[in-house]
This record gives structure tokens, C-alpha cells and sequence, in this order.
């Protein structure tokens, strides 16, 4: 499918933390890098899914490492969540990576699930609304953190979350803070995403992901429509916003890295619908993330290129 170049799409991937450092962690972030992605990001949670009983290390010292071992890629998080984070410590970990990468950080943040994580420090999972609830104290509260954070410091009493004089000094590299790509698909965090964010980030309309491609891309153009229509009662310019879809196994039937030639359909049917960036999963063998290294790098390499042509 030729897609008009004025509708600009990134190709960025994200790379689980399944590998020690020294057996193929490393390598991971470096080969994304060679192969021209926008942005790595990598997963932020305790264990996850099939994963639970297999390697997993953590987001922040894992992009630390990235950090120091690359030079031009951005590095993110696909997202971090309240579920076992405070806004407070966030915000130090955060400037001090920032710092480290020269500014190279982009935040996906969301509201967490109900998966492993939600659990693990021994309470009851939230609920949805809880969930929400909790996720509009969370953001605003990070975003002061970030962006406030002088000798003046930043204080707040919240219903869930509070601050006393913080001072985060320096602050961040990239002013007035690290860009936040919200996750969202309902009217709250959309909301959120008008608010705060840089960018919007959706795995697709729950109700869209077991059609199929079209009902999947069907359900992306009616989640911008509502985005948009969000941004404008907010008073922000629904193009200002970046729109970034990631390629999840929430829709077994989608798979944009089967070939050179899938992936150029949906990447660009995703530009045509306005998003601006595309996330795939960096291949991990005997998962549901497996994928073809060859075609992964062909796509990374040449599929881009397609999409004008």
C-alpha cells in the first residue's frame, strides 16, 4: 500500500528484559540501535504472563544499561504503571536515567492491570475504578515531580498518593521534562493524554482485538476519533499529539512481523489513520513474541522505505 509522505511514521521496537546482560541483553539494545529504530522501550513489571517462571529484570536499571551502551536511539518505558510504583522515588529514578542517557528517555506510562503485578506486594488487585482513580492522581503528581521540582519543591496531599517539599535537582535533561506517552483506551486516560501527555499509546480497542487486521484497524480509527474529539474539548490541537500503536499479542490474529510485505500493509493503514508511531517486539524464540530474525531486520531496515514508494 503507497502511503502519502506527509504522514510521517516512526518504527520503534520493544525489548523484553528476558536475557542476562552478558548473554544477549546487551547485544539486544545495541542491534536495535544498528538497525535505525526511533526508540527502544522495554516492559515494566515484576513478572509478566508466560513469562512469570522465566528470566525477568527490571526496567530502570535495564535502560540504565542500554544507556551506557548506545549513543543515539531513545530508550522508554511500554509503560510503567502505579501498580508498584510511587510517584515520588519514580521521579529521582527517572531525572537520574535521564541524566545518565543525555536525554534520551520517553515515559509510556498507563494504569496497570490485573496481572502478577498487581498483587505481588500483598494487597488486593484494584479495581478498574481504583485503577483509574489512582492513575489520574499518579500522572499530574509525576509531572510536577518532574517538571517543579526546584529548591522550592513540590508538595501534595492526595487520596492515594502524597509529597512533602520533594526537590528533584537538577530536573530533567529534556525540558520542562521527559515526554510522557500516555496508554489509554477509555475517556479517562484519554483525557490524561490530552493533559499531560506528548504522545497516546493504544494496543488497540478491546472490542476490535479478535476480529482480524480490519476489525483491529477499524477499532484504531474510532479510537483517534474519540481521542480527537477529547483533545479539542481540552483545548489542544488533536495533530499536536503523537499517536503510537504497539503491536501486542492481545490481538493473536495481527502480526505486522510475518512478513516484509504484512508489515508495510499495516504500518501503513496505521499511518493513514494518523498515528505517528509503530512499536514491534524485538523476537524472543519459543514465545508468543517469536519472529523471524531476517524478516525482523528487513523490516527495520527496508520497510520504512516501502511505505513512499
Amino acid at each position: 500500500m503507497a502511503v502519502s509522505p506527509a504522514l510521517p511514521l516512526r518504527l520503534s521496537t520493544v525489548i523484553l528484559p528476558v536475557w542476562r546482560w552478558q548473554e544477549g541483553g546487551r547485544r539486544s539494545w545495541q542491534h536495535a540501535e544498528e538497525l535505525g529504530f526511533h526508540t527502544a522501550y522495554t516492559y515494566d513489571h515484576l513478572s509478566w504472563r508466560s513469562f512469570r517462571d522465566q528470566p525477568w529484570f527490571g526496567a530502570v536499571p535495564t535502560l540504565t544499561a542500554a544507556a551506557a551502551v548506545t549513543e543515539r536511539i531513545r530508550l522508554g518505558t511500554m509503560v510503567i504503571s502505579p501498580n508498584f510504583r510511587h510517584p515520588v522515588t519514580l521521579a529521582k529514578e527517572l531525572i537520574t536515567l535521564e541524566d545518565l542517557s543525555g536525554g534520551r528517555i520517553t515515559l509510556g506510562i498507563g494504569a496497570g492491570g490485573s496481572g502478577f503485578d498487581a498483587t505481588a506486594l500483598g494487597h488486593d488487585a484494584w479495581t478498574p475504578r481504583e485503577r483509574a482513580d489512582r492513575f489520574a492522581e499518579f500522572v499530574p503528581l509525576l509531572d510536577r515531580l518532574l517538571s517543579e521540582g526546584g529548591t522550592s519543591g513540590v508538595s501534595y496531599r492526595g487520596d492515594f498518593y502524597s509529597a512533602h517539599e520533594v526537590r528533584n535537582i537538577p530536573g530533567c535533561v529534556q525540558r520542562p521534562r521527559l515526554p510522557f506517552a500516555v496508554a489509554a483506551t477509555g475517556p479517562r486516560g484519554m483525557r490524561l493524554a490530552a493533559r499531560h501527555g506528548q504522545a497516546w499509546v493504544t494496543t488497540g480497542d478491546p472490542k476490535s482485538l479478535d476480529g482480524g487486521p480490519d476489525a483491529f484497524l477499524a477499532g484504531l480509527g474510532r479510537q483517534v476519533e474519540r481521542l480527537a474529539g477529547i483533545c479539542e474539548e481540552a483545548g489542544r490541537e488533536p495533530g499536536a499529539l503523537d499517536k503510537i500503536v504497539l503491536d501486542s499479542s492481545l490481538a493473536p490474529d495481527v502480526n505486522p512481523l510475518e512478513s516484509v510485505t504484512a508489515f508495510v500493509d499495516f504500518a501503513g493503514r496505521c499511518a493513514e489513520l494518523g498515528f505517528t508511531e509503530l512499536v514491534v517486539h524485538y523476537p524472543v524464540p519459543d514465545s508468543v513474541y517469536a519472529a523471524d530474525m531476517d524478516v525482523f531486520e528487513r523490516i527495520a531496515t527496508e520497510g520504512l522505505a516501502q511505505l513512499t514508494n
